[in-house]
């Protein structure tokens, strides 16, 4: 049970960004030993406030306080040293390093020698979140570097645990896993304060949630009495949509890969087996798998970043580009969305103008940059896509995760493709953030466009596919109608278990499987 004495206490914190107040005058508690939920769409301050708790920024008014000591951390060894974890969405890794490296420069020098190798093994295994620590970070997937900063952190015995997006990367069965840990970590006494955009998680395992909307704490309650939808509504304001997924219609082929095969490019990449899938205008077939089972290979072949075997292993509206690069596939009217948005799909460093010319040209009749036009589009972006941003000027890393996505995802579906590959769409992004981006999925596949998602948020899938396969060790199932899988066989799939026949879902699956 809770502890009735707070642990953590914020008292009015407050900080601004120039053009922005990111937390206003915000107040609430951390008991001991319960996991409190943090909730807020994207922009809401969330981020802001947690890297204000764990030493990341200081807040410009308002004060903490730590087991009724003042608490006011310069950095996060200052934090870390008070008993405050993080486990951050976005990794903070040194690809270079090995597992074992990287763990070590966020340990205490006292705990980063002797069998710091045995000791990440064991909890790694503890946790069902398995990694070699002799393997270097670039080789790995997002899911196993998700595992690393988790692992990370507990080596640690934090009293407070601040969690951003643990599940995102994750099967249910291993989401199941870690929710046994972290229950079992709250009846030891310590807190944890949690951020998800799965509602669904916040209800099973949070016994209080902390509401933010622009800033402000808008609202509290027990989301155990909350149902998803009252939950998203909260977070947003205003009444929650779920966007609806259209029938399949018959359309032509699109899109097809044939016989796919390709040997790993590195010692612990992926090699593809096999895969042979098509997709028909008007319908979006998902992709389901745990990270590190081949997507990002499949990915890079799909947007020509990687060569096929043959020219004839991709086809586009009849049309071999196998061999065709990422600007020849997008002239046959193809548009991608990777899974790293910042970094891949965006340049952090560039404003939201410049990013437009990643996947559009725009020019003048003297054959120059027609910035006119690209300035345009960009703000057709902001309005279509609700980007919450002080301007298009502004560099990419100045918006939230959501926002960027949005930006990005708006301006691939702009340029009007025929033929649209995306993966992980809606990760870590907000209930109403995540309706737009479903929603105009949905509405491209409505005017004949095939339309692939690569997730690992079966919820989605489940949202917005109408057929859906699993990868798992480079090998690609064969796809299937959503009426006939459940999320749970799915799941099992994902793991491995290839031989599942899983029955139709429950008619309230939908309705259950609302994602924030």
């Amino acid at each position: 049970m809770p502890s009735a004495s707070p642990l953590l206490v914020i008292d009015g914190l407050s900080k601004s960004y120039p053009g922005v107040k990111a937390v206003d005058d915000v107040s609430f508690s951390v008991v001991g030993g319960e996991i409190h939920a943090l909730l807020g769409e994207n922009g809401a301050g969330k981020s802001t406030l947690v890297k204000m708790v764990y030493g990341l920024v200081a807040p410009d008014q308002g004060a903490m306080s730590l087991d009724g000591a003042p608490f006011q951390p310069r950095r996060p060894a200052e934090a870390r040293a008070r008993g405050v974890g993080m486990v951050f969405q976005h990794f903070s890794l040194f690809d270079a390093l090995s597992v074992e490296e990287n763990v070590a420069l966020g340990l205490p020098q006292a705990m980063a020698t002797g069998d710091l190798a045995t000791r990440i093994t064991r909890v790694s295994r503890d946790y069902g979140l398995e990694i070699d620590p002799a393997r270097l970070v670039g080789e790995l997937s997002v899911g196993e570097r998700q595992r690393i900063e988790i692992v990370r952190c507990l080596l640690q015995n934090p009293r407070l645990v601040i969690m951003d997006e643990p599940t995102s990367v994750l099967t249910p069965q291993e989401a199941a896993d870690l929710f046994a840990t972290l229950r079992q970590l709250r009846d030891q006494g310590c807190s944890i304060l949690y951020i998800s955009h799965k509602l669904e998680e916040i209800r099973a395992l949070c016994q209080r949630a902390t509401i933010l909307r622009g800033g402000r704490v808008v609202g509290s309650c027990d989301p155990r009495h909350e149902t998803a939808r009252g939950l998203a509504e909260m977070m947003l304001g205003a009444t929650f949509t779920l966007p609806q997924r259209p029938e399949r219609t018959d359309g032509a082929v699109r899109l097809q890969v044939v016989g796919l095969t390709l040997p790993a490019v590195s010692l612990f990449g992926v090699a593809l087996a096999d895969i042979n899938f098509s997709v028909c205008g008007g319908e979006i077939f998902g992709i389901a798998g745990v990270a590190g089972n081949g997507q990002n290979e499949l990915m890079d072949v799909l947007t020509g970043e990687r060569s096929g075997p043959t020219n004839d292993a991709v086809v586009v509206d009849a049309l071999a580009v196998g061999r065709a690069g990422p600007h020849e596939r997008r002239a046959r009217g193809m548009a991608f969305v990777p899974e790293e948005r910042a970094g891949h799909s965006a340049v952090p460093g560039l404003s939201l103008v410049e990013n437009v010319l990643l996947s559009e040209r725009f020019s003048s009749r003297s054959g120059m940059i027609d910035w006119r036009a690209v300035r345009a589009r960009a703000n057709q972006i902001v309005a279509a896509f609700d980007v919450r941003t002080v301007g298009i000027d502004h560099v990419a890393r100045s918006l939230s995760g959501g926002n960027l996505q949005k930006f990005v995802v708006g301006r691939e579906l702009l340029t009007k493709p025929g033929v649209l590959i995306v993966n992980q769409p809606t990760w870590g992004v907000d209930a109403g953030a995540a309706s737009a981006i479903q929603s105009a999925l949905l509405e491209l596949a409505r005017t004949g466009a095939a339309v692939v998602v690569i997730s690992q948020d079966l919820d989605e899938l489940f949202q917005i596919a109408t057929r859906l396969a699993v990868i798992a060790g480079g090998r690609l199932s064969p796809a299937r109608p959503i009426a006939e899988l459940t999320i749970e066989g799915i799941g099992q799939a994902m793991g491995g278990h290839h031989h599942a026949h899983p029955p139709a879902p429950p008619a309230d699956a939908v309705e259950r499987g609302i994602n924030a």
